[in-house]
């Protein structure tokens, strides 16, 4: 076997650790938490079904290779729930050492374009990574919503937090998406907050 697919199987074999990452947020049916290998997938799902509510065009195929790759540093640093109390440079500094660390068994080039894919998602700055970021944010609260408030409760989140934790992030990329949520947001803080 060669050294480049070696190392690519290598990569892939590290990426299946992903399955074994648990989030705060569950699966819909409730009966336990999802895990990151399954979340990159559904909102690689989401965001090919809802790009046409992106505010600006994007290159569907980029925001899908972000979204399956951006949380492939949870391997090495575990979730850190956006409701949750955390240091965050010191989380960032973490899942940069980890995306050198797992990008780094690909073949160089490969290292090179997914680390360099993986660092723009986080960045955000590109209408590409701008929308993916924003359906990151929408998956969650789409989960907890079908959940009966899923661990909003067990967080003390509040509709004020969602909205400045997580709306304006959505916002930026999906507005529309965010207006359609915002209501259900209310709806349910306006039956249990």
């Amino acid at each position: 076997m060669s050294d480049r697919l070696a190392q690519q199987l290598a990569f892939l074999t590290e990426a299946d650790k992903l399955k074994s990452v648990y989030r705060a947020t569950k699966v819909l049916d409730g009966h336990r938490h999802e895990d990151s290998g399954s979340h990159s997938w559904h909102i690689a799902l989401y965001a090919m079904i809802l790009a046409e509510h992106a505010n600006r065009p994007v290159n569907i195929d980029r925001v899908i290779r972000m979204l399956l790759i951006h949380d492939l540093v949870e391997i090495d640093v575990g979730d850190s729930p956006i409701h949750g109390d955390h240091d965050i440079s010191a989380m960032e500094a973490a899942e940069a050492e980890a995306a050198d660390r797992i990008f780094g068994l690909l073949p160089v080039e490969q290292r090179d374009a997914y680390r360099t894919l993986w660092d723009e998602f986080e960045a955000a700055e590109t209408d590409d990574a701008v929308f993916a970021k924003s359906i990151d944010r929408v998956q969650p609260v789409i989960g907890n919503l079908e959940t009966g408030g899923g661990t909003w409760p067990e967080y003390n989140v509040t509709a004020a937090q969602l909205e400045d934790r997580v709306g304006w992030k959505v916002a930026k990329g999906a507005p529309a998406i965010w207006d359609h949520l915002r209501v259900r947001i209310a709806n349910w803080f306006a039956k249990n907050g």
